[in-house]
């Protein structure tokens, strides 16, 4: 088992760590949309979500593995009145690739985020 981290991507604001590789496989803590200095990236869904994609990137980025490589997503949403919004720009990001996934809504999120986004991933051979 290895843990991931990076320094760019928001810092864990508790015991555990951003992700953890395990006979390749890369599993994400949730990603929430916050900057690398854990400020909060805006106080609406569009900067929020945006964000989230920047932290994964970097995340996945330090365990050799791109948004390419996720194999399943779970969103987690604030209101479910924002998954259009959401999800256009989930779509910019995964251009095309199409992970399973979930997305549910939570009755509150973390610094009462809007959005967070875990996932699991393995590189290609």
């Amino acid at each position: 088992m290895q843990i991931i981290h990076t320094e760019n991507s928001s810092q864990a604001i508790g015991p555990y760590s951003q992700a953890i590789k395990v006979d390749g496989w890369v599993y994400t803590s949730g990603v929430v949309g916050m900057c690398p200095d854990n400020s909060i990236a805006g106080p609406d869904i569009v900067a929020q979500t945006r964000q989230v994609f920047a932290n994964l990137i970097a995340v996945l980025g330090a365990a050799d593995c791109t948004l390419k490589d996720v194999v399943k997503a779970t969103v987690y949403l604030a209101d479910m009145d924002e998954f259009a919004t959401m999800n256009e720009i989930y779509s910019d990001f995964m251009d095309g690739h199409k992970p399973a996934r979930s997305c549910v809504e939570v009755q509150r999120l973390p610094r009462d985020l809007r959005v967070e986004i875990d996932v699991v991933a393995r590189p290609q051979a």
